[in-house]
Order: structure tokens, then sequence, then C-alpha cells
């Protein structure tokens, strides 16, 4: 233990040109969140741990090295991840249970978020082991701020199954959450699911498609999921990291005729067409049956 601290106190990290120590660990296991793609998102603390800790534990060591390289951290890492996970996951309890500190960082963001390392944490906690959270930069917060849909309740759901069956049926177990839903997503796929969550979750359910988040061609495009559906059927399959927050469901309750109030009063402000937009961010309520309902109460009233 004794070698341990001495060599703790001779690590150190930098900050552009300034070299700072970093301070001796207690035993633990860390999960550090790492820049999900601008390098100076990191915290100090951050920096901190992943200096001093007697296991650096990465899930891709190639990917880490850009990261510690660019802040002078001179470290031996292992790998962890998904694929190693029943060999190296052992090795690593062992190295708790030895009053070693271990560092477990993912190749961007916080560990655990779709990320390996949930077996590791229980496995940890099982056996009384000390878990410290090392906060920071995570997707799918990021996204949820910038999407412009409510952030009083929020729900995770990571990534929808490849088949088409399959993330139909995952998409109907989230249809009536009342909260916000956060998914991550291939770029590959996006069109595909926008498509699918339109005709599961609703074709008027506002949403957000954001793509490279923290990076120099980072992108938020907000809209209903009918509107970004066709918008990305259409275009170029977009590149990089892409998380995608669909608004939850509108209030059923409506009356017909409070909807009908309000596509007339909106018409009275404005075009036909941005009218039935309008009410169909309020409502939920896709945009087209809006506008031909509004038509309908014109011809009606013989406007």
């Amino acid at each position: 233990m004794e070698k341990h601290a001495d060599e703790q106190h001779k690590r150190s990290f930098l900050i552009g040109q300034a070299e700072f120590p970093a301070r001796p660990l207690g035993p633990a296991l860390y999960l550090v969140a790492t820049p999900i793609g601008n390098l100076g998102d990191i915290t100090v603390r951050a920096l901190e741990t992943l200096a001093a800790a007697d296991v650096l534990a990465c899930e891709d060591t190639r990917v880490s090295r850009v990261l510690l390289e660019r802040y002078g951290i001179r470290r031996r890492t292992t790998a962890y991840h998904e694929h190693n996970a029943a060999e190296a996951g052992p090795r690593l309890i062992a190295a708790l249970e030895e009053g070693r500190s271990v560092a477990l960082i993912s190749d961007a963001g916080t560990p655990l978020v779709s990320d390996p390392g949930y077996r590791l944490v229980g496995e940890a906690l099982e056996r009384g082991l000390r878990v410290v959270p090392i906060p920071g930069p995570s997707a799918a917060l990021a996204a949820l701020t910038v999407s412009g849909l409510p952030s009083d309740a929020f729900l995770f759901a990571g990534f929808l199954p490849v088949k088409a069956g399959q993330r139909r049926a995952r998409l109907e177990q989230w249809q009536a959450v009342p909260a916000t839903l956060i998914f991550f997503e291939s770029p590959r796929r996006v069109a595909d699911t926008l498509d699918a969550m339109a005709q599961v979750l609703g074709a008027g359910r506002r949403a957000a498609v954001c793509r490279e988040l923290t990076k120099t061609f980072e992108e938020a495009r907000h809209g209903s999921l009918q509107e970004l559906a066709a918008h990305y059927a259409s275009a170029d399959t977009p590149k990089g990291e892409v998380v995608i927050c669909v608004g939850p469901p509108a209030d059923d309750n409506a009356a017909p005729a409070d909807v009908d109030a309000l596509l007339v009063g909106l018409a009275a402000e404005m075009p036909a067409s941005k009218a039935a937009a309008e009410a169909a961010r309020m409502t939920g309520q896709p945009k087209q049956e809006l506008y031909r309902r509004l038509l309908t109460l014109k011809e009606g009233s013989g406007g």
C-alpha cells in the first residue's frame, strides 16, 4: 500500500503549460465521465482521478489515449469492455479488494449509460466496496437541454432494437409515458427510426434530432416526428453520434370543441397553414389533420 501511495504523489496532469500534482485517492471504483466530443469539457476532478488512480480501465485504450495525451497523463491503461468483461471484471474487483483505486471510463460520456460497467458496479457493491461517481459530460442530458422539450420528467431509453418488429414493440412500451423520451441511434438508422416513431408515438409529437454535440459540426434539428422523418428520408445519411429526443404525449382529454376554438383563434392571427402548425405544436396532434379541420371550419362559417 505504501508503494501505491508513493506512486500517486508522482502523478500529475497538465492544463495548458501548467503541471498539477494529482492528489492521492482512497480505495474505490471511480466512474469518471469524459468528453463526448470537445476535449475541453473534462473536469479538473476527472483529470485528478485519471492521473492518480492505481488502475485505469478504459472501454478502448486507443480512444482514451487521445484524451490522456492531451492532458499529459502518462499512464498504463487496461481494457474493460463488453467483450472481455467476464475476464477483466474479476481482475478489477481483485484490485479493489487489495485496497487499490480503480478509475473506469468509457469512450465518451458517462460510464454505464449505454456503456459497459453495470455488472462491475453491482459486483463491487455486493462486496461492500466503495463506488464513487465523478460526474461530467453526458450526451443524453446535453441533447435534452437543447431539444426545447420538457425536462421536468424524462426517460432515457438507450438504443432501440435494429429489427423493425422489435423496434415497434419497444416504442409501444414508451408510447404513453408522460415524459420526454431520449434515445441513442446510429446515423444509418435515423430515417427508419423516425418513421417508426411517427407511426407508433404519433406524427405530431414534438421531437429533436441532435448530432455531433460539442463537436465542430454540432446540429440540433427540431420539428414534429412527421416533419423530421420526412427530412431524413430525403437527406443524405447524417454523420456522427445521434441523440433523438421525443416530447411527451399530448393531452388526449382535450375536447374537439376546444381544439376547434384554438384553430379559429390562431387562424384569426395567421395563415391557415401556420395556424395548423402552431396548433400541432400546442396539442401534439398531426398538423395535416388540424389543417383539414381548419379548412372545414372555415367553409362552415363561410370564411
